[in-house]
């Protein structure tokens, strides 16, 4: 490890980190610098990302010059046009974010490589617009997301303005690898823009991506946009001021900005863990939503590709939609809305069925992947069809996409999506809750936990296990159908099989006789199980939706509990 230590410490070219790794040498801390040098940040589907720090597996200077120097030997070699296409560079409101981001560009400039650059913080989804707009034939975007303030990391766009998939993210990290053991080559930026090689994108880009938004047909519902008020959070990242813009375009102008979380910080001073999905995540929003008497609290996440939002109750209190519901609402909203032949929606495995129930109502086309938004618009991409165009997607991780004006999860375009929504309904003198009920009513009342089993280190495999002796009952409901993603098979109690047309992956999902569901996923990387369950719980024309929603709970709770102890029994 010394001979790594000391290669590292001649490359790295950030006197801050070769500081920090010369204190743990010093310290003789052996633990950490074994931490920092047992292995390398793995690039994957989604990038990279890692706490910020010295050392190959952590992000910093040295790794991202070898990451970007990596992806523009990938470009090149892949895709005859690259240089001239270029690519689109974003980034966050992170303390090193805008110096990555600079470093990608001088990685990929020297290569040769045109280069489009924001001038300052940029929301992630109009990086990925970006894409698109230029033609470029590829994204990057310098984010660690709702990640928490130690963290930042490295996403990666194609030419078709979606995450990368394989074998995309295999071919890259190949050619990282490669970039380690060679001499990086660096443009200085000023000397890229006058080669024109690097082009920077002011203030009418962003109008662009604004203007783009505006005119989508599924964003032009003015219904009396003054009946809704909103609080919103920003949650110190860099979504306030096109959140804002796009919503008084919109004509929504009751709009009550967290002051003191308006502004990008990457410290998120005021948050624990700036996840909107986290306790306690969205106590100020709420807070500012209480204070105006507000329809609706509002956040994106720090880079403004999620969307969370709690309702006002009758009660006058504030409760948070899961991703579920927001999805549900929006998914039915949009197929009632949309031109005829774009219909086209999808969610993933692990995301309520109700969506699939609501299309089906409406002889809409539905979809479904494995988990993750660089499936869910890749496959659409593949599946619509000039009578079958894409309409909306999902994911309950507070994911949503609506059109395909951007083809990954959009914060703000379903931040408008849903005021008007909300708003539209006002005007029938409706409330989101009513909607709700009334898919409900129609459906059967759909509820949706995820748990995460930890188990003994070394402990066999469960999906092992789960094979060998395939469940007939989960908590005394009988196993209708076994679909195993990583045979590829959906096995019928009766024991006729059929193909499952989703790439392999370590799941097993469970559906039961009485229409609940049961996910599970081992993890490959540590002794934990990751558990998705989904209860359905009919309601009658007398029957109240607090009592179908106390049955369902009833039915959730009994199901984890017996499915849980057969696992661990």
């Amino acid at each position: 490890m010394k001979t790594e230590i000391a290669r590292w410490l001649a490359r790295d070219p950030d006197p801050k980190t070769r500081e920090e790794l010369q204190q743990l040498i010093d310290a003789n801390d052996e633990t950490e610098l074994a931490e920092r040098f047992s292995g390398r940040l793995a690039f994957g589907t989604a990038g990279l990302r890692g706490i910020v720090g010295a050392g190959p597996n952590r992000m910093n200077h040295l790794v991202i010059q070898e990451t970007a120097t990596g992806l523009g030997q990938y470009l090149l070699a892949t895709e005859p046009d690259a240089a001239e296409r270029g690519v689109i560079i974003g980034f966050d409101g992170r303390p090193d974010s805008k110096r990555f981001a600079h470093e990608t560009a001088s990685a990929l400039t020297a290569q040769g490589i045109k280069v489009y650059m924001t001038t300052h913080v940029a929301p992630t989804p109009m990086v990925a617009f970006g894409v698109k707009h230029f033609e470029a034939a590829a994204g990057v975007v310098v984010t660690a997301s709702h990640n928490p303030p130690a963290y930042n990391g490295f996403k990666v766009y194609w030419g078709n303005g979606a995450q990368i998939i394989p074998p995309h993210d295999s071919g890259i990290a190949e050619k990282i690898d490669q970039a380690t053991q060679q001499a990086l080559n660096l443009l200085d930026l000023e000397q890229a823009k006058q080669k024109g090689l690097l082009y920077w994108l002011s203030e009418s880009f962003y109008d662009i991506y604004r203007q783009a938004l505006n005119q989508s047909a599924l964003l032009s519902n003015h219904t009396r946009p003054e009946m809704v008020s909103i609080a919103y959070t920003a949650m110190h990242g860099v979504g306030a001021h096109m959140a804002e813009s796009l919503l008084a375009d919109a004509g929504f102008s009751k709009v009550y900005s967290v002051a003191a979380q308006r502004e990008p910080d990457g410290t998120f001073p005021t948050v624990n863990f700036p996840n909107p999905e986290e306790p306690g995540a969205m106590d100020m929003v709420i807070e500012e939503a209480k204070k105006h008497d507000a329809t609706l609290a509002c956040a994106n996440d720090p880079d403004a590709d999620r969307f969370a939002v709690a309702v006002r109750t009758d009660a006058g209190e504030y409760q948070m939609l899961t991703g579920d519901q927001v999805g549900v609402l929006l998914g039915h909203y949009l197929l009632t809305h949309a031109e005829p032949g774009q219909n086209l929606v999808g969610t993933t495995i692990v995301s309520s069925s109700l969506l699939k129930q609501v299309a089906k109502a409406l002889d809409a086309s539905y979809f479904q992947t494995l988990t993750g938004f660089k499936w869910l618009t890749n496959v659409a991409m593949q599946r619509q069809s000039e009578e079958r165009r894409f309409l909306f997607a999902y994911e309950e991780a507070l994911g949503y996409t609506v059109g395909s004006e951007v083809w990954d999860k959009d914060g703000l375009s379903a931040l408008v999506a849903f005021a008007q929504l909300t708003a539209e309904l006002a005007a029938q003198g409706k409330t989101i809750w009513d909607q709700l009920e009334s898919i409900y009513r129609e459906h059967g009342l759909y509820l949706n936990a995820q748990r995460s089993i930890a188990l003994r280190p070394g402990a066999p495999s469960i999906g092992e296990q789960l094979r060998a002796e395939p469940p007939t009952s989960i908590a005394g409901r009988q196993v209708m159908i076994t679909e195993d993603l990583k045979s590829s098979q959906r096995i019928s109690a009766d024991g006729s099989v059929e193909p499952i047309d989703l790439p392999a992956s370590d799941v097993l999902i469970y559906h039961l006789d009485d229409d609940s569901r049961v996910v599970v996923r081992p993890s490959g990387t540590e002794p934990k199980l990751k558990c998705y369950y989904e209860v359905v719980e009919a309601i009658s024309h007398e029957d109240t939706l607090e009592h179908a929603r106390q049955r369902a709970e009833t039915a959730m709770e009994e199901l984890i509990r017996y499915h849980q102890e057969s696992l661990l029994g």
